[in-house]
């Protein structure tokens, strides 16, 4: 294994990287998880999918979003890109400037420094990024900060609120957590080539560990939509099958490894348009993207009900929540808009039923009065285990 210095230059990085990266795609291609979505008699995921869904941990839907539709979701993310503030405001976090459409009572900007490792071997996030990453040194002419996260994806870009009613994400959502599904928190990672910084290893589940009816499934998954191609160099990387062994010991993996370049690991490949799944409990982690390749990647996740109802934990800043009946329908509600919302845009694909809210009476219909009431500030509601 090529070594890589403390502090190499972007260029250092990618070369260091080039062997590491090929054997990480063979190894990737070889697992058979990746395909078409399709669905049997029933209209439900065919049972060869699921299964190699639990067993490897994550799977790659081909061709999901079509042409036109990349075209609007990349024009309303550099828009807001364009609209961001050169730097954050406290910390690493940004709202947006007074009065500009991006201004929420939470940010809308999460920033980092270039080719940067802002949570590995720190307390943020709980922990649970216990080992520091490679940072390599930007070029010269690279900001001194640079957009990570774009933060409360359907209250900002009307393409992504239209996305999360889509009928073939919500359809892969209930056959992985239940026909009784909720969601949890949507944001888009920002991966600019020569920029993007890394996310150290990590499981992202921090509840249920210890659970006495813990599964393979007991924190759920995420969903990420790739608006660019997601490669080896600038794409999430992932330990398969780690979300049925439990809590990992990622230090140990590290240390053994005698760098983050985990051996065993692969990297989640797919073209602009697919959708990927990846269980929450996986050990995954990107290197910073010292290559030439944008990534930008809308991320949406869900829960089992029987995971959330009823719950109270501690998010990922500290504070305690509990996740009441009413809280849980609330956050379920944008299911139901954002399912109106793609009708009335594209009025002649499938329109998903969302089983929770079937019965309700009154549909939930999405009109410039249901954008204040119901989806403004929405991602107050969220929710993490």
């Amino acid at each position: 294994m090529v070594a890589i210095a403390s502090a190499p230059s972007a260029a250092e990085h990618a070369a260091a990287l080039a062997d590491y990266l090929v054997a990480g795609q063979r190894r990737a291609h070889a697992l058979n998880n990746r395909g078409p979505l399709i669905t049997d008699a029933n209209g439900e995921l065919t049972s060869d999918i699921v299964e190699a869904y639990w067993r490897h941990g994550f799977y790659v839907f081909e061709g999901q979003v079509k042409e036109p539709e990349l075209v609007e979701l990349r024009a309303e993310v550099d828009a807001m890109l364009a609209a961001a503030p050169a730097a954050p405001e406290t910390g690493r976090e940004a709202r947006g400037h007074a009065g500009s459409r991006y201004a929420f009572a939470r940010s809308s900007y999460r920033y980092a420094r270039p080719l940067g490792d802002p949570v590995g071997g720190t307390h943020y996030n709980k922990g649970r990024h216990p080992v520091r990453m490679i940072e390599p040194k930007a070029d010269d002419a690279a900001p001194a900060w640079t957009v990570e996260r774009l933060m409360g994806n359907l209250q900002t870009m009307d393409s992504c609120l239209r996305l999360y009613g889509h009928a073939g994400l919500l359809t892969i959502a209930e056959a992985l957590a239940g026909p009784d599904f909720v969601p949890y928190n949507e944001v888009t990672f920002v991966k600019e080539p020569g920029l993007g910084p890394s996310v150290s290893w990590h499981q992202d589940g921090t509840t249920h560990w210890d659970s006495s009816d813990w599964d393979a499934g007991a924190h759920g998954f995420n969903s990420m939509t790739q608006l660019f191609a997601s490669t080896a160099a600038n794409g999430v990387w992932i330990l398969p099958g780690s979300h049925r062994q439990g809590k990992v010991d990622i230090r140990a993996k590290v240390a053994a490894s005698g760098s983050e370049r985990l051996p065993e690991a692969v990297p989640l490949l797919a073209n602009a348009g697919d959708i990927c799944v990846v269980n929450r409990q996986c050990v995954h982690g990107s290197f910073p993207n010292s290559s030439a390749q944008r990534r930008i990647t809308l991320n949406a996740g869900f829960f089992p009900r029987k995971r959330v109802l009823g719950v109270s934990t501690q998010r990922l800043d500290g504070t305690m929540d509990t996740y009441d009946l009413e809280r849980v329908q609330a956050r379920a509600q944008l299911l139901a808009l954002a399912i109106d919302a793609r009708s009335q845009h594209y009025p002649h694909v499938p329109r998903y039923t969302y089983a929770p809210l079937a019965n309700e009476p009154g549909a939930l219909r999405w009109s410039e009065a249901t954008r204040q009431s119901v989806l403004r500030d929405y991602d107050v509601r969220d929710m993490y285990l």
